[in-house]
């Protein structure tokens, strides 16, 4: 990795970097005026990442998923393997938003990186797979927010096999609307509060896990040997799979989706001191310091598990959440009562809180951006900013679109997994396209910021885009046999589904009137 110099040839921006702020003056350069406040510290960026990514959330919503599909080793070592190729995308994508450090990131870097006559398709595409994966991952985490309280509720009053109230799936629907709710008016809140709220969570996710990583397996009665953590690999499952290479390969889902969200400090360049240098070091570090402590809360709660078809099944007292269960039975077996464990739930709720409210702070500046740009129905209303200088239309307009994904629950959670499905799926590829075109039509003209890849920028994307390719692969595959209705795997048919109505909305109308990022200042 290289600081300070601006590519193969060895120029700088020397002109550009004697301003104050070398991010102000680089987005004046790419053609913006400044219209958000520029606040944020290179900590407050790496804070809104990090919630985003936020361990906590990914690996307590899908934990189920791990121990399903493999169990310990899958989760042990299937989290540094998904962790490294994620670090690689990490790290081309750091290298790209240093020389293009706008809000739009992902879909203005694919207009700059794809040429002139490939420009406007590419952006659109990117654009529309980056803010759709941004809103399904709104709903995801606000969702699975609204579950653990239906959980939370339900070990309160007694629990599956005591009598606890289950609350229906309209109750979570109105958890969810109400949670969203919440998360608006704290986005309409200045940035300077929004950098609180986000360097706030950041410390609650950090202490959260060591707090739970070292209380969990002390408070148990029967922890698990280290040879039953590292070596353990689960082949029992319902879903008539017995291959152990494609559980694994499934089991890698939870800590794919986990580690996904870090766009965020590229979204947040515009409002982020010298962004050029700024923007990247939070993408990379969030990413590695998820990584580290994601490991340490793994491990922990690992440590904790014994019986894993029993945490698996719907008829324990948290209703099959097998995490609530591990919680809730550490303290029961101790103390002889599981309220501590449903105040560890507590701690996990707050942190998915935070999470969400990061999520849709990333998903208002994408709004903004994208619209500004007018890729947008009603453009003009979405780049709006108030005397604040948050752009509060983008807000409120990520919050009800989020709700409204939602409501696929109530219709069918087959239907809603496969909306959320392009949380993981979707993004990654908007993550890709422009590394795409990094490395191969803008190989040879493509000029770095302060941060670059030196001369391992074209081999490190190669990686980023291919592994990307293999995910995308991979968790299309079915994920229980015989396939039904039920069983089927639906991420082909929404990702699928949203290509399709991207590209038919380009070929129909948008490639008549969507030029691309088009700038506001005179250049």
């Amino acid at each position: 990795m290289v600081w300070g110099k601006d590519g193969a040839n060895g120029s700088t921006r020397s002109d550009v970097e004697s301003s104050t702020d070398t991010g102000h003056a680089r987005l004046h350069e790419l053609g913006y005026k400044q219209e958000l406040k520029r606040d944020l510290s290179v900590l407050s960026n790496f804070a809104f990442s990090f919630s985003i990514i936020s361990v906590l959330t990914g690996i307590t919503t899908l934990y189920n998923t791990g121990l399903k599909y493999g169990g310990p080793v899958t989760m042990t070592f299937g989290w540094f393997i998904a962790g490294f190729f994620t670090m690689i995308v990490g790290l081309s994508m750091a290298e790209i938003c240093s020389s293009y450090p706008t809000s739009g990131g992902l879909y203005y870097w694919s207009a700059k990186l794809s040429g002139k006559n490939w420009a406007p398709f590419a952006s659109w595409l990117t654009g529309w797979f980056n803010i759709v994966g941004q809103w399904a991952v709104t709903t995801s985490i606000d969702f699975s927010l609204a579950q653990l309280l239906q959980v939370i509720i339900l070990l309160s009053t007694g629990g599956n096999n005591g009598g606890g109230y289950l609350a229906s799936k309209y109750v979570v629907i109105g958890f969810h609307g109400g949670i969203l709710l919440i998360h608006a008016i704290i986005n309409s809140l200045s940035i300077t509060w929004l950098s609180f709220f986000g360097q706030l969570a950041a410390i609650w996710n950090v202490l959260g896990v060591f707090v739970l990583m070292i209380l969990i397996p002390t408070v148990t009665t029967k922890r698990a040997s280290t040879d039953f953590v590292f070596t353990h690999f689960n082949t029992e499952n319902d879903a008539g799979i017995h291959s152990k290479l494609y559980i694994f390969v499934l089991g890698l889902l939870m800590s794919q989706y986990t580690l996904t969200g870090y766009d965020a400090s590229a979204h947040m360049t515009e409002e982020t001191k010298n962004a050029d240098k700024n923007g990247p070091k939070g993408i990379i570090s969030a990413i590695g310091v998820s990584i580290i402590v994601g490991w340490g809360y793994l491990l922990g709660i690992t440590f904790a598990v014994n019986n894993i078809p029993y945490l698996l099944s719907t008829d324990n007292d948290a209703g099959g959440y097998a995490i609530a269960e591990v919680f809730y039975l550490a303290f029961k077996s101790r103390y002889g009562s599981g309220v501590g464990g449903i105040i560890c739930l507590g701690i996990v709720a707050v942190a998915i809180f935070f999470c969400g409210m990061s999520s849709v702070t990333s998903n208002s500046r994408m709004a903004y951006a994208f619209s500004r740009d007018g890729a947008m129905p009603l453009s003009s209303l979405w780049h709006k900013v108030n005397k604040q200088e948050v752009p509060l239309n983008a807000v409120w307009l990520s919050a009800f679109v989020s709700f409204c994904m939602a409501l696929t629950s109530l219709g069918s959670l087959v239907a809603f997994q496969a909306m959320v499905s392009i949380a993981t799926i979707g993004l990654y590829i908007a993550y890709a396209l422009p590394i795409f075109f990094r490395v191969t039509l803008a190989r040879k003209t493509f000029v770095p910021g302060p941060f670059n890849l030196g001369r391992y920028g074209i081999l490190v994307g190669w990686v980023a885009v291919l592994w990307v390719a293999t995910i995308t692969v991979l968790f299309s595959l079915p994920v229980a046999y015989p396939v039904t209705k039920d069983t089927l795997n639906y991420t082909p048919v929404a990702v699928g589904g949203l290509f399709i109505l991207t590209v038919s909305s380009w070929i129909l109308s948008a490639r008549h009137w969507f030029k691309g990022p088009i700038t506001n200042i005179d250049t």
